[in-house]
């Protein structure tokens, strides 16, 4: 398949989840005594996914040489807002955390727009400093310690997220400069020097935060005995054993009824598997995989920089890990935690960074040889 090609196939496969998506979200939404508010979480969605699809356009159609140009200013930005949101005040505080924006019905939350934003700035701070440690002649030692301090900044915004505090998105966010990192060929020994100077901020989260370590405590608990594990959990399984191979019909689920929490967000997974059966979430499995596959042969096959094609690679497999994230807690392959599924949950600032994220690597997998029409 050409580029051309490839790319339209993985537009095609990101329209087929957000269709999914929507009679997902609409199906889980449903209640007992289905009533106008219902007919509210689908209107809601609907008008977010116009609003992110028109940003992934916009996206999409920018040349790539833009994302080189922006990388500083978006992950400045990213920053300032994940500064902003810990202002008594200004950032919206639920459950002891504070992590969001509120606007009226509206809510942002800066963290998962950190995703994308990390990504291209890792792979553009190093290839600014490659490219000056080529013009100045460095050794190996001076360039890799330049470029040990490059990623301070990132270590900075991780623990913004870490103080909210979102001890699961610090981990994801690492987790995502790792692999760019590995992707730009970081020497080992900085990967090393990296792990013993984050190790105490992880061993003091944990400490510092004791819920944490009984939510693993918890995971653990439940491979031994299912009723040991946590509600989410046990309600999770109930509602994926119930769906059986084929599923109890879209739309005649009955543990979304009150039953299981955050049905049309965090657990919208487990809908599948009661309405769709283990047939729906295969299909949905596969959908991810081949999206990944699609994507990687598409970076694999057009010639660009190294920062455009390490950025889209990378931003791809933290889109792909998210949804496999929330797959491994729904399917309690993983502690819980508070992820949604990309492209399938109801609507907001996940659904946004995800779709634009979809935007960026179409415009990151372009040559610049080749027009946006084409």
């Amino acid at each position: 398949m050409s580029a051309v090609q490839l790319r339209h196939t993985l537009i095609s496969l990101a329209c087929v989840l957000l269709g999914v998506g929507v009679l997902m979200v609409y199906s889980a939404s449903i209640t007992a005594r289905p009533s106008a508010a219902d007919e509210i979480y689908l209107a809601r969605h609907a008008t977010f996914l116009g609003f992110a699809v028109a940003c992934g356009i916009v996206a999409g159609l920018l040349p790539a040489t833009f994302w080189r140009r922006a990388a500083p200013w978006l992950f400045a930005a990213t920053a300032l807002l994940l500064v902003l949101v810990l202002v008594p005040g200004v950032g919206h505080r639920v459950n002891g955390a504070q992590r969001w924006f509120r606007f009226g019905s509206v809510s942002l939350q800066p963290s998962e727009y950190a995703k994308l934003t990390i990504p291209l700035f890792v792979c553009w701070s190093l290839d600014r400093i490659r490219r000056r440690a080529a013009k100045q002649s460095l050794s190996a030692m001076q360039r890799g310690i330049w470029e040990l301090r490059a990623v301070v900044p990132v270590a900075a915004v991780i623990g913004l997220v870490l103080v909210e505090p979102d001890l699961g998105t610090a981990a994801f966010l690492s987790g995502v400069a790792t692999v760019t990192l590995f992707l730009m060929r970081w020497p080992a020994w900085c990967f090393l020097i990296s792990g013993l100077a984050t190790a105490p901020a992880v061993v003091g989260a944990a400490l510092f935060r004791p819920y944490q370590l009984q939510r693993i405590a918890g995971f653990v608990a439940g491979w031994r005995d299912v009723n040991a594990a946590s509600y989410q959990v046990q309600q999770s399984l109930t509602t994926l054993g119930a769906g059986g191979w084929n599923g109890v019909g879209l739309g005649h689920g009955w543990q979304k009824l009150s039953f299981l929490p955050e049905a049309n967000t965090d657990f919208v997974f487990a809908v599948v598997g009661e309405e769709l059966g283990l047939i729906g979430t295969l299909g949905l499995l596969g959908l991810w995989i081949a999206m990944y596959a699609c994507g990687m042969r598409l970076f694999a096959t057009v010639r660009t920089g190294e920062l455009e094609s390490v950025a889209g690679r990378a931003i791809l497999i933290q889109l792909v890990t998210q949804a496999a994230v929330n797959m491994a807690v729904v399917t309690a392959l993983a502690p819980p935690k508070g992820i949604a599924h990309p492209l399938i949950s109801y609507g907001g600032s996940s659904l946004l960074a995800s779709v634009i994220a979809l935007g960026m690597i179409v415009s990151l997998s372009r040559p610049a040889s080749e027009t946006p029409a084409s």
